[in-house]
């Protein structure tokens, strides 16, 4: 059995749904015809660390919305995958394009629609909220719910993990 830490060390791409990951899985439209999406600070900070160490993100999404494509700009994630039924097709696409196994990618996920990545995905994570089915998938489940730093929660362990952390704390910490 591998644990969580030997998993994480080996991740060179995150790959994170949107809805009921970075979001608390609420939708927001308005009368406008708009959606609506409430992101974390705190993730969005967490992101960008994780990007200052070298590892690539990616958003994998069943909705299409301009406000990813804007949380994307601002959190420094580059790949993006929006309005998509198959997930796992999208998945493998995603390495395919940038030249890293399965094992060396993390993904996570809330509903169903993420079991397919999930399962062939090197490290697969939840959250406490997600469907209980796709717990049975994961490798881990975060304590912070999603919405509300369960992202940030996952940039840490892979920091840690792979020994960046101290470095991208250094500059708050002098």
């Amino acid at each position: 059995m591998i644990s969580l830490e030997e998993r994480a060390k080996r991740i060179k791409v995150a790959v994170f749904d949107v809805d009921g990951i970075l979001t608390n899985g609420g939708l927001m439209l308005g009368d406008d015809g708009l959606e609506y999406k409430v992101f974390h600070s705190q993730d969005g900070l967490g992101m960008k660390m994780l990007k200052n160490t070298g590892l690539r993100m990616a958003y994998i999404t069943g909705r299409k919305s301009k406000v990813v494509v804007k949380r994307a700009e601002n959190t420094g994630v580059s790949i993006i995958y929006q309005g998509i039924d198959d997930k796992l097709e999208a998945f493998n696409d995603l390495l395919d394009k940038q030249g890293v196994s399965a094992e060396e990618c993390l993904f996570m996920g809330d509903d169903v629609i993420d079991i397919p990545p999930m399962r062939r995905a090197g490290l697969a994570i939840t959250v406490p909220h997600a469907m209980p089915l796709v717990k049975e998938y994961a490798h881990y489940t975060t304590e912070r719910q999603a919405g509300f730093g369960a992202v940030r929660e996952v940039c840490e362990l892979l920091m840690k993990a792979q020994g960046t952390f101290d470095a991208q704390m250094a500059p708050y910490l002098k």
